[in-house]
Formats: structure tokens, sequence, C-alpha cells
């Protein structure tokens, strides 16, 4: 009797494994389908000048040597498409390995003191210089679409000095290889300094992003009609420090228009955002230590349209290393996303809330969805598998 019943749960189990398997391949097929993926990367290269009128300054940043090594890590990884913050006075060296196989933005210049400089009234002088950056692989059609600056910083001589340059963003319509098409906003958000965040000066602070957020909102909106959209840069946010959940993912979310989600949180966090607090304690520090970064990736599907699904995500601490120490104090963050062509939804069976949550379903990083949990509410629109079959919820 015994050996009938082993017999009996080893049957059972080839069974549920067959069945893994061919659910796996039904994800598989679903994700051949769907066309083709590309790389986007985003990365703070602090390209700070090291002196300034003598006066040694940024003087724990990469500086040229430290610039062309970064460089050569862009080099080798072969991103496809790269947004670059502070890139200011090292720019010809960032890019000398990079000319034969990627095609860049127009450089904003570097910060260097010079006669246009109003001594007498350096309260009002900022440099025009916005220090974004974008370089994209030679067989992609990338248009520059125009460059923003935020109506609102802080900080001229402290706090970050976020006011003595033109912090804003920039957007790119970009053509993959197969001709879909993606929008995507590069940007820098106003800094905290730790030490007015240690001793709860920086109220300030928080504040200009919650206006630069609310203004990112109010564009990206006006832009979203049939193609995804991606938000990226150094955005100096953590989600317990600042509401970049209310203000903006979920401020789409309600907007009908389209659906907004952070890579990280999706892919790293079972889709769990972190908890935002306006008396919360938790220091820069201890959120890096949690796995967010202050660099993120955003991503915006329109209601109608095509689609991209985030299938990769790693903040590269180990890459982006020279003699174990890293190559500069932000490490890259880094997606991959696949394109699901409005097309390839064409003759696929709608499913609403109730039919997930009462059969098997997986998403189409072949995670199983607990009809019980907090990830089918509020139901996302997308692809699923539901019993083995695809299915889609618009």
């Amino acid at each position: 009797m015994q050996a009938n019943h082993l017999t009996f749960i080893d049957m059972r189990m080839k069974q549920w494994v067959m069945a893994a398997a061919l659910l796996c391949g039904s994800m598989t097929v679903s994700a051949q389908e769907t066309s083709e993926q590309f790389t986007i990367a985003t990365l703070n290269v602090d390209g700070l000048p090291q002196n300034v009128m003598g006066l040694k300054v940024n003087v724990d940043g990469p500086g040229d040597g430290g610039t062309a090594r970064i460089g050569k890590y862009l080099m080798q990884n072969g991103y496809d498409l790269v947004m670059l913050q502070e890139d200011f006075n090292y720019h010809n060296v960032l890019f000398a390995l990079l000319e034969d196989d990627y095609l860049f933005d127009e450089w904003s210049g570097e910060i260097s003191v010079n006669r246009d400089v109003d001594f007498m009234h350096l309260q009002n002088h900022r440099f025009p210089c916005d220090g974004l950056m974008a370089c994209w692989k030679n067989d992609l059609v990338v248009s520059p679409a125009g460059r923003t600056a935020w109506t609102h910083n802080f900080g001229k001589f402290s706090h970050a000095n976020d006011d003595i340059i033109t912090k804003g963003y920039r957007r790119y319509d970009v053509t993959l290889r197969n001709g879909n098409h993606i929008t995507i906003f590069n940007m820098h958000m106003d800094a905290t300094d730790d030490a007015d965040e240690a001793i709860h000066n920086d109220a300030k602070d928080t504040e200009a992003r919650q206006t630069q957020w609310l203004q990112l909102k109010t564009e990206v909106l006006q832009q979203l009609k049939a193609d995804p959209v991606i938000i990226t840069g150094d955005l100096n946010s953590f989600y317990t420090r600042d509401n970049v959940k209310h203000l903006f993912i979920d401020a789409i979310n309600s907007s009908g228009q389209g659906i907004a989600s952070d890579v990280w949180v999706e892919l790293k966090q079972n889709g769990s955002y972190p908890e935002y607090s306006e008396t919360s304690e938790t220091t820069v520090l201890a959120n890096i230590r949690n796995g967010e970064s202050l660099d993120k990736i955003i991503y915006i599907n329109p209601v109608s349209g095509n689609r991209i699904v985030p299938v990769a995500f790693t903040i590269d601490e180990v890459g982006y290393r020279r003699n174990g120490e890293p190559l500069g104090d932000h490490f890259p963050v880094v997606a991959t996303f696949q394109v699901i062509s409005q097309e390839k939804l064409a003759g696929v069976e709608d499913v609403n809330h109730e039919t997930i949550a009462n059969n098997s379903c997986f998403d189409l990083h072949g995670r199983s969805l607990n009809p019980h949990s907090s990830q089918l509410s509020p139901l996302k629109k997308g692809i699923y598998i539901v019993d083995g079959q695809k299915k889609v919820i618009r």
C-alpha cells in the first residue's frame, strides 16, 4: 500500500510538472509573439568640475580618469538607450569610446566661471547647462523633442545648490528597430543634502520635488497618446519621504489615459510600494539598504495602443566597480523592456477581475497571482495567462 501511495504521489507530481511546463511554454510563446526587446539605463555621471578658480570642489568625483572608465563601462555593456545626468565638464572624455556605436543629444555645456558671471549679483546667477544627455545605438531613430526647466527649484548656495544650474527634463521620441514608438523623459530633480535631512531641515527640498512631480505629471498627460512613456533619471526621490505614488503614479492611473508602474517595485518588490509618511525617519542609507535607488525607471502604458512590459531590472552594483570601488556615487539603473504591439492583442479574449480571481492566473513574468492578494487591487490593464491561455484586461 505504501508503495502504491508513493507511486500515486509521484504521478500527481509529474502531472503538475507537465502542467507547469505547458504553462511556461505558453508564456514563452506569448513573449516571442510580442516582437522586440530593448534595454535602457540611467546614470548620474557626477561630471561636476573638481577645480573652480583654483579652489578644489567635488574632490570625490570621478574627474577625467574616472569618467573615462565610466565611458568604458557603457561601451562594454552596450545598452540600447542611455540617459545621463550631470554630464558637465568631462563630456568629451565620457563619450570618446562611444562615438562609433552611438548617436548623441546636444550637450548643454560645462560649469565654468567666466566673464559672463555677474559677481556682484551671484544670488541671481544660474548656469544655463542642465547636465542632461542621452545616447542611443545608431540603429535606433531618436528625435530630441525639447528641453524644459523646472518651474521651481530651491537652494542657491545651500541645500545641494540645485538652483545654480538649469535643472529640468528632456523628452525624446524614439522609433525602435521594428518600427515601434516610445517616448522617454530624462530628468534631474532637486536633491536633499544628507546633513539637512539629518536635522529635518529638508522641507523646502521636498516641496521643490513635489512641485516638479506635479509639473511632470501635467506634461506627461499632455503627451500620452498611443505610445508608451518611460520616466527616468536622477529623481532624488524615495517613496518613504516623497509622495511619488500619490502625486504621480496614482494620478496617472486615475486619469483614464494610462497605467503607470515603477519597474523596481514591479519586479523586485512584488508590486508593493514602500509606505510614504510625512514624518518618515527613514534615512537615505536605509532606503538604499532596502534596495531602492534615487534613480528610477517608471513606465506608462496608454489605455490603447502598444504596450511595454519590463522583463528584467538591475541596479548594477557589481559591474560598476574598479578594484572593488564604485566608479561613481550612483550605480547604473538598468531595465529591459518587451514591446507588445496592439496588433498582437487583436482577437485575444478579454477577461475581468472576477475571472482572474477565480482561476489559475500568472503574469507574463511567470508569477502566480493570488486572488486574495493586493496585487489584483487596483486592477491593472495588461496581459495575463489564465488557465494556460493568454488573456487581456484592456
